[in-house]
């Protein structure tokens, strides 16, 4: 018998050569941040496992993509889903200023991301980016731009929405100190095109249905294109143990509802809210959501933050990965609302 290695097939060289594909696994894989996100992943080549509690958007049934039915706060179902896992990206959350859902938003925001968190150590994976949201910072600071140094504080901020990101960010900073490699980032208003009745995707309503109030409150806004491609950026990259506020522009919320109006030909909001107005408009949707059992148009916080002017500082994020860049705000509007139009079959 022959002691002569044969050379290897030129189909087992290729084999051999072939990257592995990473796994991932995703949370809130239904929402805007979420959905966007897991089209991105795919186009990239990437296995994705994502868990969700309601309806699968048909363009997300994909071969590369397993859908696993729970939730986060079903532990079992966490670390069952998770061994072999790569990469977790944590986007699930409740967004509400209803105070009736404070409750359930500190469960799933807090307990939630515990679990996500002790899942992730507990099958070893990798590395996590988890979505919060720059109210964990804490947005009422007067006359002071706001950037990743700063903490959630009760003066600092009008909103348990905050409270919830921000104490669950502390179970992120946790996981961390018990070995975990993770990023937070901190998205500002995020635009993109999604159910417009919920969530931010209510703004292009507003202006699509010609709301004719606005306030000189300011805030910042970004492309829901351009967080997924943070997103990914950073858990590519080897930047860990640190938060990035992702924010393309600060802006009024006049100018942005006008730009909203100018591309969908409508009227622009022409009436300004004053601070009197906007608590009797609060207690108004209060009083009408107590009977009518729906989430109020308006409420407390969210009176307060129209009319709060709030910068954000985003150059740690440009200073540190210099190959990303924003979109311009007006080019945002413009193509979110053609696709809204496309959605929601508007003429």
């Amino acid at each position: 018998m022959s002691d002569q290695i044969t050379a290897p097939t030129e189909t087992a060289e290729k084999q051999h050569a072939l990257p592995r594909i990473s796994k991932v696994f995703v949370t809130g894989g239904t929402g805007l941040v979420g959905s966007n996100l897991i089209k991105e992943l795919i186009s990239q080549g990437k296995s994705v496992t994502a868990i969700h509690r309601g309806t699968i958007p048909s363009h997300l049934l994909h071969d590369s993509v397993q859908w696993i039915k729970g939730d986060i706060l079903d532990i079992i179902a966490l670390e069952e889903a998770m061994p072999g896992m790569d990469e977790v990206y944590h986007c699930a959350a409740i967004v509400s200023f209803n105070p009736a859902r404070r409750t359930e938003m500190f469960k799933i925001n807090v307990e939630g991301t515990a679990n996500v968190v002790n899942a992730a150590i507990n099958c070893g994976v990798k590395k996590l980016l988890f979505v919060s949201s720059v109210a964990a910072l804490g947005r009422i600071r007067k006359d002071q731009v706001i950037d990743e140094m700063m903490h959630w504080t009760k003066e600092t901020s009008n909103s348990d929405y905050g409270k919830s990101k921000y104490l669950a960010e502390m179970e992120v900073w946790r996981g961390m100190g018990e070995g975990l490699e993770a990023v937070i980032i901190n998205p500002v208003i995020i635009l993109g095109a999604a159910d417009w009745n919920k969530g931010s995707a209510g703004m292009f309503k507003s202006a699509y249905n010609e709301f004719p109030w606005y306030t000189e409150g300011s805030g910042g806004f970004v492309d829901v294109n351009d967080v997924v491609k943070a997103m990914v950026l950073l858990m590519d990259s080897e930047v860990s143990d640190q938060r990035f506020i992702i924010s393309a522009e600060n802006q009024t919320y006049h100018r942005v509802f006008s730009l909203m109006a100018k591309a969908f030909g409508k009227k622009p909001a022409y009436k300004k809210v004053t601070p009197f107005l906007a608590n009797v408009i609060w207690r108004m949707e209060a009083v009408k959501g107590f009977f009518s059992g729906s989430d109020p148009l308006l409420t407390k916080e969210t009176a307060n933050t129209a009319l709060t002017k709030v910068a954000f500082d985003n150059t740690r994020m440009l200073s540190q990965l210099p190959q990303f860049t924003y979109t311009p705000l007006e080019e945002t509007i413009d193509r979110v609302c053609k696709e809204i139009k496309d959605l929601q079959h508007l003429n």
